[in-house]
């Protein structure tokens, strides 16, 4: 029996990137298709989850400096308490059951902006009593020309202690790199934080191999 590795000669399959019909999936809402009775990722918020409420608003610009406008944006982080929705997440302490963690939107199709109305979340303890890592909220990212989602995480400016004790910040050996991945403040809006992502060039945001 033949098999493709015994030929060793066939070329790699040819891969393609995502489409615009990854919207009408996955956000078909925001794409002009009203399909589904609950759109998920839309709503992470309810009267009864604890924490100071944000928003989170960027754009992403590709390596000429070009705002992406079909870009699809995922969000997972822990709550206040610094617990994880997920079962896996066995630490001791407060959990803010309600409180789902995760999110999904899209580019702006006319601007190219994205955004998340969340909580800020807490301080994530490490396994075997290792410290805690500092805020943060882990970003995914999939758009036309990107093969594989890109994974990076949003760290607060103004969470300096804290992100200066964050060991994967201190993985980054550029500390210059690190800034990267630091959202600000909005000016004269004390709730918004901005965070734009730049997939290539001289301010290219720090992505993460998972």
């Amino acid at each position: 029996m033949i098999t493709p590795d015994a030929l060793g000669y066939l070329p790699e399959t040819p891969s393609q990137t995502a489409g615009p019909f990854v919207h009408i999936g996955l956000i078909p809402r925001q794409a002009g298709f009203d399909i589904f009775a609950n759109n998920l990722g839309t709503v992470a918020l309810s009267p009864e989850i604890n924490g100071e409420r944000i928003r989170i608003e960027g754009r992403i610009f590709d390596g000429t400096g070009a705002v992406i406008r079909d870009a699809l944006v995922e969000s997972w982080q822990a709550d206040s308490f610094g617990r994880f929705n997920h079962p896996a997440d066995d630490a001791p302490g407060p959990r803010d059951t309600p409180f789902r963690g995760w999110g999904r939107t899209g580019t702006d199709f006319e601007n190219g902006t994205w955004s998340f109305a969340t909580i800020k979340p807490g301080r994530v303890a490490r396994r075997h009593g290792e410290g805690s890592l500092a805020p943060h909220i882990l970003i995914w990212i999939v758009a036309r020309g990107i093969n594989l989602g890109l994974l990076t995480r949003l760290y607060f400016e103004d969470e300096a202690a804290a992100n200066a004790e964050g060991p994967v910040l201190r993985l980054i050996e550029q500390p210059e790199r690190r800034r990267t991945l630091m959202a600000r403040r909005a000016p004269g809006d004390g709730n918004a934080y901005v965070f734009d992502i730049h997939l290539q060039g001289a301010e290219e945001t720090v992505f993460f191999d998972v």
